[in-house]
Parts: structure tokens; C-alpha cells; sequence
């Protein structure tokens, strides 16, 4: 097949397929993964054009993938899809170097669309979300109030009313580590306590899961 070659990573593999599903002849579907590391284990083998992923993946969540491949294989495009309507999430991932940021309920058309923009080196948002991502990608904050991708999640999980303990579960971590980027998140936004912290979460719009 002579379509751009992409990777699918979702930990929910019938997602996955349907997306393989919906691409049919237009491009090469070299593989499906689900989870952050077999993620790029994928990328350092197979060397794709594309990666479409989920934002919440286990092992390494889509943003940090996002990173990592920046710095490991710059010329594969990244498009990442997710449940949540997070603008701060959305913000995160076109700063971090993603080419394209969907809503999975967003349908199959926007998808195409997309791909389409990416296939052709251009970048994409959800057309829910564009309004606000651009003026917010616009506004250009101080760096030193944004959250990483990591701190993000768990801030995410902490406003859904989650502990350390079941935080660590949820995302395979160590407690000792979640409660270490709580901190930092905490440091960051000069707030003193996880009240505070979660309170400036919702006025920024970070959304639980």
C-alpha cells in the first residue's frame, strides 16, 4: 500500500479498530498498540508517517509520547485523540508538538479532515475546541505557569475526587511519585494546599475524567 503509513495506539483496541476501519485503502495501518511504551517501541521499528493516540494511555500517556518522539523521531507526525474536552489538555499538546488534537466523539469525518491536514504538514484542532486553543495558544502565558502533561493527569484525577493511593493505581505509578508531581504542580501555581490546588484547576478549566 502506498498511503501514508501510520501506528494506532488506544488501550480501548476495538477504538482502534474502528479508526483502522474508517482509514480503509487511504492509509496503511502498519500496526496497533496500547500503551505509551509499545508505542515507541513501535515508532524505533517501524518508522511510521503518523501516529494517531489516545491522551490516557497506561505506561506513557499520549502527551508525554508526544515529547518523547519530538526529541527521538521529529518527522512523525502525532495526532492525539481523547473522551475529555480539556482546552489546558488541548493547549498542552499543540505546545508540546502535537500536529493534531481531536475529540473522540468528534466523528469520523473530523478525523479524515484531519489526517488530511497532517498528511499534508499541516496542524489540526477539534473544531469544538479551535476557537479556544487558538487564543489561548495566542495569549502565550508565562511558561512558568504551565503544568507538564504528568501533572496535568494527576491534577485531572485529584479534581475527580481520586486519592494518591488510587491515582498511582490508576495511572502505574508509585504513590511516592504522584505525590511528588502534585507537588510540583502545586510549587508551580503558588498555591499551598490540594483545595487550592484543585480549585485553580477548575477555574483553568482542567476537567475531570
Amino acid at each position: 500500500m502506498s498511503g501514508p503509513r501510520l501506528i494506532l495506539a488506544d488501550d480501548h483496541r476495538l477504538f482502534a479498530e474502528g479508526i483502522s476501519g474508517l482509514l480503509g485503502e487511504s492509509y496503511d495501518v502498519l500496526r496497533i498498540v496500547e500503551d505509551g511504551r509499545e508505542l515507541l517501541e513501535a515508532v524505533e521499528e517501524l518508522k511510521p508517517d503518523i501516529v494517531v493516540a489516545d491522551v490516557s494511555m497506561p505506561e506513557l500517556n499520549g502527551l508525554e509520547c508526544v515529547r518523547e518522539l519530538g526529541e527521538s523521531h521529529s518527522a512523525v507526525r502525532v495526532v492525539l485523540l481523547t473522551m475529555h474536552r480539556d482546552v489546558h489538555l488541548a493547549v498542552s499538546a499543540m505546545r508540546a508538538g502535537a500536529a493534531a488534537y481531536l475529540l473522540k466523539y468528534g466523528g469520523a469525518d473530523e478525523v479524515l479532515r484531519a489526517l488530511g491536514a497532517v498528511n499534508a504538514g499541516g496542524t489540526y484542532v477539534a473544531a469544538e475546541l479551535r476557537e479556544e486553543v487558538e487564543r489561548a495558544l495566542a495569549s502565550a502565558p508565562e511558561p512558568s505557569h504551565e503544568l507538564t502533561p504528568r501533572q496535568v493527569e494527576i491534577v485531572r484525577l485529584l479534581v475527580e475526587g481520586l486519592a494518591a493511593k488510587e491515582i498511582a493505581a490508576r495511572l502505574r505509578l508509585s504513590r511516592r511519585t504522584v505525590e511528588y508531581h502534585k507537588y510540583k504542580a502545586m510549587e508551580r501555581l503558588g498555591v499551598e494546599s490540594s483545595a487550592e490546588l484543585i480549585s485553580y484547576a477548575l477555574k483553568r478549566g482542567i476537567s475531570p475524567l
